[in-house]
């Protein structure tokens, strides 16, 4: 750290990413991208853009808030595209929170919301999951503080269905509650049809997970015209040409090709079952995911030394060092032929454990 960086940031802990090491050929489970390339109509439409890359690209990110209404059956003035939806949830700690609308988060979810919180200086609560890691709706009822729920979570991948979500945004009529669903697709229930309903519902969601465009970095918030114009005084203060015309492209030809979206997603589902099955058939503990990823643990081993055995075997999972889910790793889910793989690594390390 220089002598020159400002005293209200040297507190700051930032977001740690999961690794993208270099040294070998991994078989990459630990960052819940899709194991799927993006659709063939995504990628012809970047490369034609890309011959204009000369010019700014469009601040208003029209034809793509088009294509994202007509997906959703709102309006272009009820959605914002961002650069990923790490953008649109930090717009929306700058927008709706401050000393007198802190922010209030479960203290295991999001890892960016707690930085998002501190970055811009806002007093934020972290409410504590149950012990099987749900999320109660009782601690968040007529809270008064503004609500960022992971739906479904991460990194547990537990979901709240849609009628759980509303009571807590009908609780909250004077606070604006945030709904991060950037793994809907995958068993959860969206609560998009409600933006009409509540004037206080800001949806987000991104291309990265079912979309296959993480590379790309593009997301999206949904919610009444107030909110999005809100939102949009914060993206004209910081950078208008937020979203490039590559990236604009290649989403709206995503939102061309919604069937090989689906047709992913359920692959996706597929293997997380069948992965499920194989690892409790090994003796795992799992959370009911609604995710693209599992979470899990062995109670012969710890999470840390599995996540090394499997590190040294060439897969990558994630392992968090926070103290209620150091025994668990959350395993992304790859191609039927990768969770083959994983699940013969896994026999491998279990057994070899088991005969110690």
């Amino acid at each position: 750290m220089s002598g020159f960086f400002s005293e209200k940031y040297k507190a700051l802990v930032p977001y740690t990413p999961g690794e993208q090491p270099r040294d070998m050929k991994y078989i990459k489970l630990n960052t819940n991208e899709s194991p799927f390339p993006p659709s063939e109509k995504a990628v012809r439409a970047a490369s034609t853009a890309a011959k204009k890359l000369m010019l700014y690209s469009d601040p208003e990110c029209t034809a793509l808030k088009e294509a994202l209404a007509a997906r959703y059956g709102i309006d272009r003035d009820e959605v914002l595209p961002t650069n990923g939806s790490d953008e649109i949830l930090n717009f929306a700690f700058m927008a709706f929170c401050d000393d007198k609308h802190p922010a209030a988060f479960a203290d295991i979810t999001y890892g960016f919301y707690k930085v998002f919180a501190k970055l811009n200086g806002i007093p934020y609560t972290e409410i504590p999951l149950k012990d099987d890691f749900t999320i109660d709706t009782g601690d968040y009822i007529g809270i008064n503080k503004t609500v960022f729920i992971a739906n479904p979570n991460a990194p547990t991948a537990i979901a709240l269905n849609r009628e759980q979500i509303e009571e807590i945004i009908r609780s909250n009529p004077e606070n604006v509650v945030v709904v991060d669903e950037a793994y809907v697709d995958f068993g959860g229930e969206s609560c998009v049809p409600l933006i009409h309903k509540y004037d206080n519902l800001l949806v987000t969601q991104t291309f990265s997970k079912s979309r296959s465009m993480a590379g790309a970095r593009l997301g999206y918030g949904i919610g009444c015209r107030s909110l999005i114009n809100d939102l949009n005084t914060i993206k004209y203060s910081t950078n208008p040409y937020n979203v490039n015309s590559m990236t604009m492209a290649a989403g709206i030809g995503m939102l061309e090709d919604e069937e090989y979206t689906a047709s992913n997603c359920r692959a996706i589902q597929t293997n997380r079952d069948y992965i499920s099955a194989e690892l409790r058939g090994l003796g795992f503990i799992l959370t009911d995911s609604k995710t693209n990823f599992v979470f899990a643990k062995h109670p012969k081993i710890s999470g840390k030394e599995l996540y090394l055995a499997l590190r040294q075997r060439g897969i990558l999972v994630r392992h968090f060092e926070t103290e209620r889910i150091a025994e668990y790793n959350r395993i992304t889910i790859g191609t039927f032929e990768e969770m083959r793989i994983l699940r013969d690594a896994l026999a491998d390390i279990i057994g070899g454990r088991e005969e110690l």
